[in-house]
Protein backbone atom coordinates (compact mmCIF):
# COMPACT_ATOMS: atom_id res chain seq x y z
CA UNK A 1 0.00 0.00 0.00
CA UNK A 2 1.13 3.60 -0.65
CA UNK A 3 2.96 5.14 2.31
CA UNK A 4 0.73 7.21 4.58
CA UNK A 5 2.33 10.27 6.17
CA UNK A 6 1.41 11.48 9.65
CA UNK A 7 -0.38 14.47 8.10
CA UNK A 8 -2.41 12.16 5.88
CA UNK A 9 -3.10 9.83 8.81
CA UNK A 10 -4.45 12.71 10.88
CA UNK A 11 -6.70 13.71 7.99
CA UNK A 12 -7.92 10.13 7.51
CA UNK A 13 -8.83 9.73 11.20
CA UNK A 14 -10.56 13.13 11.21
CA UNK A 15 -12.66 12.23 8.15
CA UNK A 16 -13.54 8.87 9.71
CA UNK A 17 -14.67 10.52 12.95
CA UNK A 18 -16.76 13.07 11.05
CA UNK A 19 -18.38 10.29 9.02
CA UNK A 20 -19.14 8.34 12.21
CA UNK A 21 -20.83 11.47 13.55
CA UNK A 22 -23.45 11.20 10.79
CA UNK A 23 -24.21 7.58 11.62
CA UNK A 24 -26.33 8.29 14.69
CA UNK A 25 -28.76 10.52 12.81
CA UNK A 26 -29.02 7.98 9.97
CA UNK A 27 -29.64 5.13 12.41
CA UNK A 28 -32.31 7.13 14.28
CA UNK A 29 -34.16 7.74 11.01
CA UNK A 30 -33.90 4.06 10.08
CA UNK A 31 -35.45 3.06 13.42
CA UNK A 32 -38.34 5.42 12.73
CA UNK A 33 -38.90 4.67 9.03
CA UNK A 34 -37.94 1.02 8.79
CA UNK A 35 -39.01 -0.45 12.09
CA UNK A 36 -35.61 -2.07 12.62
CA UNK A 37 -33.83 -2.46 15.96
CA UNK A 38 -30.20 -1.61 16.79
CA UNK A 39 -28.87 -5.14 16.20
CA UNK A 40 -30.48 -5.43 12.77
CA UNK A 41 -29.24 -1.98 11.77
CA UNK A 42 -25.74 -2.89 12.93
CA UNK A 43 -25.88 -6.13 10.94
CA UNK A 44 -26.92 -4.38 7.73
CA UNK A 45 -24.31 -1.69 8.32
CA UNK A 46 -21.57 -4.32 8.50
CA UNK A 47 -22.93 -6.42 5.63
CA UNK A 48 -23.36 -3.48 3.24
CA UNK A 49 -20.01 -2.00 4.23
CA UNK A 50 -18.23 -5.29 3.55
CA UNK A 51 -19.99 -5.70 0.20
CA UNK A 52 -19.05 -2.19 -0.90
CA UNK A 53 -15.40 -2.67 0.05
CA UNK A 54 -15.31 -5.91 -1.92
CA UNK A 55 -17.02 -4.39 -4.97
CA UNK A 56 -14.65 -1.41 -4.84
CA UNK A 57 -11.76 -3.79 -5.31
CA UNK A 58 -10.08 -3.10 -1.96
CA UNK A 59 -9.32 -6.77 -1.50
CA UNK A 60 -8.47 -7.61 -5.11
CA UNK A 61 -6.18 -4.62 -5.64
CA UNK A 62 -4.14 -5.51 -2.60
CA UNK A 63 -4.28 -9.28 -2.76
CA UNK A 64 -0.55 -9.51 -2.23
CA UNK A 65 -0.72 -7.81 1.15
CA UNK A 66 -1.58 -10.05 4.04
CA UNK A 67 -3.59 -9.04 7.06
CA UNK A 68 -3.52 -11.28 10.12
CA UNK A 69 -6.66 -13.41 10.27
CA UNK A 70 -6.60 -13.39 14.06
CA UNK A 71 -6.47 -9.60 14.10
CA UNK A 72 -9.42 -9.40 11.70
CA UNK A 73 -11.47 -11.75 13.89
CA UNK A 74 -10.68 -9.80 17.06
CA UNK A 75 -11.37 -6.49 15.31
CA UNK A 76 -14.67 -7.65 13.80
CA UNK A 77 -16.04 -9.05 17.04
CA UNK A 78 -14.93 -5.99 19.03
CA UNK A 79 -16.49 -3.63 16.47
CA UNK A 80 -19.79 -5.50 16.64
CA UNK A 81 -19.81 -5.64 20.45
CA UNK A 82 -18.79 -1.98 20.79
CA UNK A 83 -21.53 -0.67 18.51
CA UNK A 84 -24.26 -2.89 19.94
CA UNK A 85 -23.23 -2.14 23.54
CA UNK A 86 -23.33 1.58 22.86
CA UNK A 87 -26.88 1.33 21.52
CA UNK A 88 -27.84 -0.71 24.61
CA UNK A 89 -26.31 1.98 26.85
CA UNK A 90 -28.37 4.64 25.08
CA UNK A 91 -31.50 2.60 25.69
CA UNK A 92 -30.72 2.12 29.39
CA UNK A 93 -29.28 5.52 30.38
CA UNK A 94 -29.97 7.93 27.54
CA UNK A 95 -27.80 9.46 24.85
CA UNK A 96 -25.88 11.92 27.04
CA UNK A 97 -24.74 9.42 29.67
CA UNK A 98 -23.90 6.78 27.06
CA UNK A 99 -21.89 9.26 24.99
CA UNK A 100 -19.94 10.73 27.89
CA UNK A 101 -19.07 7.35 29.43
CA UNK A 102 -18.26 5.54 26.19
CA UNK A 103 -16.36 8.27 24.36
CA UNK A 104 -14.93 9.66 27.60
CA UNK A 105 -13.56 6.35 28.85
CA UNK A 106 -12.16 5.27 25.48
CA UNK A 107 -9.26 7.78 25.24
CA UNK A 108 -8.23 6.98 28.83
CA UNK A 109 -8.26 3.24 28.10
CA UNK A 110 -6.39 3.75 24.83
CA UNK A 111 -3.78 5.98 26.48
CA UNK A 112 -3.19 3.40 29.24
CA UNK A 113 -3.08 0.52 26.78
CA UNK A 114 -0.80 2.38 24.39
CA UNK A 115 1.66 3.06 27.22
CA UNK A 116 1.60 -0.51 28.54
CA UNK A 117 1.32 -2.47 25.29
CA UNK A 118 2.77 -0.23 22.58
CA UNK A 119 5.26 1.78 24.62
CA UNK A 120 3.79 5.12 23.52
CA UNK A 121 4.65 7.98 25.86
CA UNK A 122 1.74 10.16 26.90
CA UNK A 123 3.68 13.31 27.73
CA UNK A 124 2.42 16.56 29.25
CA UNK A 125 1.08 17.88 25.94
CA UNK A 126 -0.98 14.81 25.12
CA UNK A 127 -2.21 14.56 28.71
CA UNK A 128 -3.40 18.18 28.61
CA UNK A 129 -5.12 17.63 25.27
CA UNK A 130 -6.87 14.47 26.49
CA UNK A 131 -8.06 16.27 29.64
CA UNK A 132 -9.31 19.29 27.67
CA UNK A 133 -11.06 17.08 25.11
CA UNK A 134 -12.87 15.14 27.84
CA UNK A 135 -13.97 18.41 29.47
CA UNK A 136 -15.29 19.62 26.12
CA UNK A 137 -17.12 16.33 25.60
CA UNK A 138 -18.88 16.67 28.97
CA UNK A 139 -19.95 20.25 28.18
CA UNK A 140 -21.12 19.23 24.72
CA UNK A 141 -23.19 16.30 26.00
CA UNK A 142 -24.81 17.75 29.13
CA UNK A 143 -27.38 20.21 27.71
CA UNK A 144 -30.64 18.70 26.55
CA UNK A 145 -29.53 15.16 27.21
CA UNK A 146 -31.07 12.52 29.39
CA UNK A 147 -29.94 12.44 33.00
CA UNK A 148 -31.16 8.88 33.52
CA UNK A 149 -28.63 6.56 35.09
CA UNK A 150 -28.56 2.86 35.69
CA UNK A 151 -25.73 0.47 36.61
CA UNK A 152 -26.65 -1.66 33.60
CA UNK A 153 -26.40 1.32 31.27
CA UNK A 154 -23.01 2.20 32.75
CA UNK A 155 -21.88 -1.37 32.22
CA UNK A 156 -22.93 -1.37 28.57
CA UNK A 157 -21.15 1.96 27.99
CA UNK A 158 -17.94 0.72 29.59
CA UNK A 159 -18.08 -2.48 27.53
CA UNK A 160 -18.44 -0.36 24.40
CA UNK A 161 -15.44 1.75 25.45
CA UNK A 162 -13.27 -1.30 26.22
CA UNK A 163 -14.01 -3.00 22.91
CA UNK A 164 -13.51 0.23 20.94
CA UNK A 165 -10.16 0.75 22.69
CA UNK A 166 -9.24 -2.84 21.78
CA UNK A 167 -9.95 -2.14 18.10
CA UNK A 168 -7.68 0.90 18.20
CA UNK A 169 -4.81 -0.80 20.02
CA UNK A 170 -4.90 -4.05 18.02
CA UNK A 171 -4.81 -2.21 14.71
CA UNK A 172 -2.22 0.31 15.82
CA UNK A 173 0.04 -2.59 16.83
CA UNK A 174 -0.56 -4.70 13.71
CA UNK A 175 0.55 -4.18 10.13
CA UNK A 176 -1.05 -5.34 6.93
CA UNK A 177 -3.36 -3.63 4.51
CA UNK A 178 -5.95 -1.45 6.31
CA UNK A 179 -8.68 -1.91 3.69
CA UNK A 180 -8.31 -5.67 3.72
CA UNK A 181 -8.48 -5.48 7.51
CA UNK A 182 -11.64 -3.36 7.32
CA UNK A 183 -13.26 -5.77 4.87
CA UNK A 184 -12.41 -8.88 6.89
CA UNK A 185 -13.47 -7.27 10.16
CA UNK A 186 -16.83 -6.18 8.74
CA UNK A 187 -17.46 -9.70 7.45
CA UNK A 188 -16.64 -11.17 10.88
CA UNK A 189 -18.78 -8.56 12.64
CA UNK A 190 -21.73 -9.20 10.34
CA UNK A 191 -21.55 -12.96 10.92
CA UNK A 192 -21.29 -12.36 14.67
CA UNK A 193 -24.43 -10.19 14.64
CA UNK A 194 -26.49 -12.30 12.23
CA UNK A 195 -28.09 -14.73 14.75
CA UNK A 196 -29.31 -11.92 17.01
CA UNK A 197 -30.47 -9.90 14.00
CA UNK A 198 -32.51 -12.85 12.71
CA UNK A 199 -34.03 -13.35 16.16
CA UNK A 200 -35.11 -9.71 16.50
CA UNK A 201 -36.17 -9.10 12.89
CA UNK A 202 -33.73 -8.39 10.07
CA UNK A 203 -36.10 -6.95 7.44
CA UNK A 204 -37.71 -3.48 7.50
CA UNK A 205 -41.24 -3.58 8.87
CA UNK A 206 -42.10 0.12 8.88
CA UNK A 207 -44.09 2.12 6.38
CA UNK A 208 -41.13 3.53 4.43
CA UNK A 209 -38.99 0.57 3.28
CA UNK A 210 -37.44 2.42 0.31
CA UNK A 211 -36.29 5.33 2.48
CA UNK A 212 -34.98 2.91 5.11
CA UNK A 213 -33.06 0.97 2.44
CA UNK A 214 -31.50 4.19 1.12
CA UNK A 215 -30.42 5.18 4.62
CA UNK A 216 -28.99 1.70 5.23
CA UNK A 217 -27.00 2.04 2.01
CA UNK A 218 -25.62 5.38 3.20
CA UNK A 219 -24.84 3.93 6.65
CA UNK A 220 -22.95 1.04 5.07
CA UNK A 221 -21.10 3.25 2.58
CA UNK A 222 -19.97 6.37 4.46
CA UNK A 223 -19.86 5.79 8.26
CA UNK A 224 -18.77 2.17 7.73
CA UNK A 225 -16.86 1.21 4.56
CA UNK A 226 -15.25 4.62 4.03
CA UNK A 227 -14.79 5.50 7.69
CA UNK A 228 -13.28 2.22 8.89
CA UNK A 229 -10.99 1.99 5.87
CA UNK A 230 -9.66 5.49 6.52
CA UNK A 231 -9.45 4.92 10.28
CA UNK A 232 -7.33 1.79 9.94
CA UNK A 233 -5.16 3.53 7.33
CA UNK A 234 -4.65 6.48 9.69
CA UNK A 235 -3.66 4.19 12.54
CA UNK A 236 -0.59 3.13 10.53
CA UNK A 237 1.09 6.45 11.39
CA UNK A 238 -1.02 8.24 14.04
CA UNK A 239 -0.36 7.29 17.70
CA UNK A 240 -3.21 5.43 19.37
CA UNK A 241 -3.81 8.11 22.01
CA UNK A 242 -3.89 10.89 19.41
CA UNK A 243 -6.37 8.98 17.24
CA UNK A 244 -8.65 8.33 20.22
CA UNK A 245 -8.85 12.07 20.94
CA UNK A 246 -9.43 13.01 17.29
CA UNK A 247 -12.30 10.51 17.20
CA UNK A 248 -14.07 12.76 19.74
CA UNK A 249 -14.91 14.89 16.68
CA UNK A 250 -17.73 12.33 16.20
CA UNK A 251 -20.14 13.88 18.76
CA UNK A 252 -19.17 17.34 17.52
CA UNK A 253 -20.22 16.37 13.99
CA UNK A 254 -23.44 14.86 15.33
CA UNK A 255 -24.18 18.11 17.19
CA UNK A 256 -23.64 20.22 14.06
CA UNK A 257 -25.97 17.94 12.08
CA UNK A 258 -28.61 18.37 14.77
CA UNK A 259 -28.29 22.16 14.64
CA UNK A 260 -28.01 22.61 10.87
CA UNK A 261 -30.40 19.91 9.62
CA UNK A 262 -32.69 18.91 12.48
CA UNK A 263 -33.43 22.33 13.96
CA UNK A 264 -31.85 21.65 17.35
CA UNK A 265 -30.56 24.55 19.47
CA UNK A 266 -26.88 25.06 20.27
CA UNK A 267 -26.86 26.18 23.91
CA UNK A 268 -24.00 28.16 25.50
CA UNK A 269 -22.79 24.99 27.27
CA UNK A 270 -22.72 22.94 24.09
CA UNK A 271 -21.11 25.78 22.12
CA UNK A 272 -18.37 26.10 24.73
CA UNK A 273 -17.89 22.34 24.78
CA UNK A 274 -17.63 22.20 21.01
CA UNK A 275 -15.03 24.99 21.01
CA UNK A 276 -12.92 23.37 23.76
CA UNK A 277 -13.11 19.96 22.11
CA UNK A 278 -12.16 21.30 18.70
CA UNK A 279 -9.24 23.31 20.11
CA UNK A 280 -7.95 20.25 21.98
CA UNK A 281 -8.07 18.14 18.83
CA UNK A 282 -6.32 20.81 16.73
CA UNK A 283 -3.64 21.37 19.40
CA UNK A 284 -2.94 17.67 19.66
CA UNK A 285 -2.77 17.26 15.87
CA UNK A 286 -0.32 20.18 15.56
CA UNK A 287 1.97 18.59 18.15
CA UNK A 288 2.44 15.43 16.10
CA UNK A 289 5.60 15.33 13.92
CA UNK A 290 4.60 15.61 10.27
Amino acid sequence: MTHVSVRQGLLYVSIAATAWGTGGAAAALIYRLGGLGPVAVSFWRFAIGAALLAVAGALIARAGVRAGRGRMVVTGVCMAVSQTSYFAAVGESGLAVATVVTLGAAPVLVAAGARLVLGERLGAGRLASVTAALAGLVLLSLPGGSTDFSPLGLGWALLSAVTYASVTLVNRAGGGDPYRTALGSLVVGGIFLLPAALATGVLPSGGHPVAAAALLAYLGAVPTALAYGLFFAGLRTVPATTSSVIVLVEPLAATLIGVLLLGETLTPYSAAGAAVLLLAVVALALREPQ
